[in-house]
C-alpha cells in the first residue's frame, strides 16, 4: 500500500450561488520517500491540493488514506492528531516569532504537544539543518537562508515522515534556494517523504517525480524523466 493514495477526489468551494470546483476527480499514489513536485498554472488547484494532502482540509467527494488510514472524513480535532504524527509544514513566508530565538522557534511546536524534552529535539532539528550554532539567534539575525532552515527544522522537530513545502524557495535568492534545496534532498536521502508545491522549473527538476494540475485535474506525471499519461500505466 501507498503511503498516499487519493481516490477521485473533488474539491468545490461555494460561494453563495457560485460554485468552483477546485479539483476535478484527482487520482494520486505517493510512495513513502518519494520527491514530488506539484506544478501548474494561477488557479490549476495546487494548494488546494496541497490543503488536502497536509491534512488542512476535507475533499467534498473521494477518498484519501494516508498510511491506510481513511482521513476524508476526520474532523478538525482527530486532522489536527494526524497532521502533528505524520506531516511537517514549511511555508515561502518563513513565519517565524521576532523576539523568540531559533531554538524558542524550533520548540514552539512541541510546546503545544506537551513534549517534555523539547529542548533535546529541538536542538537535534537545528543540528539536521546545520544551524546548531545559530540556535540563540534572533530571525533578524539570520539570513534569510538561515531563517527558512529555521522554519525546517520547526517542521522536522515532531519527528514526522512527510514533509510538505509552498514554494519554499520563493522568498529567496537563486544561489541561497539551492542550498535549501540541497537541505530537501539530504532529507529526502534520509527517507523522509517529500511534496513540493512550486512554480519554478528549476526547482522541479530536483525532484524525482512532477505532476502538473491544470484546471482542477491531472494532466502530466513524470517520474525520473518517463512521462505516464493520465489513465496509462508505465
Amino acid at each position: 500500500m501507498a503511503l498516499i493514495e487519493m481516490t477521485d477526489m473533488h474539491k468545490i468551494y461555494r460561494m453563495g450561488d457560485v460554485e468552483v470546483r477546485a479539483l476535478r476527480g484527482v487520482s494520486l499514489a505517493i510512495e513513502a520517500g518519494e520527491y514530488l513536485a506539484i506544478m501548474g498554472p494561477s488557479g490549476s488547484g495546487k494548494s488546494t491540493l496541497m490543503n488536502l494532502l497536509g491534512c488542512l482540509d476535507t475533499p467534498t467527494e473521494g477518498t484519501y488514506l494516508l498510511d491506510g488510514e481513511d482521513v476524508s472524513r476526520l474532523g478538525p480535532d482527530r486532522l489536527a492528531a494526524v497532521r502533528n504524527r505524520q506531516i511537517g509544514f514549511v511555508f515561502q513566508q518563513f513565519n517565524l516569532l521576532p523576539k523568540s530565538s531559533a531554538l524558542q522557534n524550533v520548540e514552539l511546536p512541541l510546546v503545544y504537544a506537551g513534549v517534555p524534552n523539547r529542548r533535546e529535539w529541538a536542538m537535534e532539528a537545528l543540528e539536521r539543518v546545520g544551524l546548531g550554532d545559530r540556535s540563540d539567534h534572533r530571525p533578524r539575525e539570520l539570513s534569510g537562508g538561515q531563517q527558512q532552515r529555521v522554519a525546517i527544522a520547526r517542521a522536522l522537530v515532531n519527528r514526522p515522515n512527510i514533509l510538505m513545502a509552498d514554494e519554499p524557495t520563493g522568498n529567496l535568492d537563486t544561489r541561497t534556494g539551492e542550498e535549501i534545496l540541497d537541505v530537501f534532498d539530504d532529507l529526502n536521502a534520509e527517507d523522509i517523504t517529500m511534496v513540493m508545491v512550486t512554480h519554478d522549473p528549476r526547482v522541479a527538476e530536483r525532484c524525482k517525480r512532477v505532476l502538473r494540475l491544470v484546471d482542477g485535474e491531472v494532466v502530466s506525471d513524470v517520474y525520473n524523466h518517463h512521462e505516464v499519461r493520465v489513465g496509462e500505466t508505465g
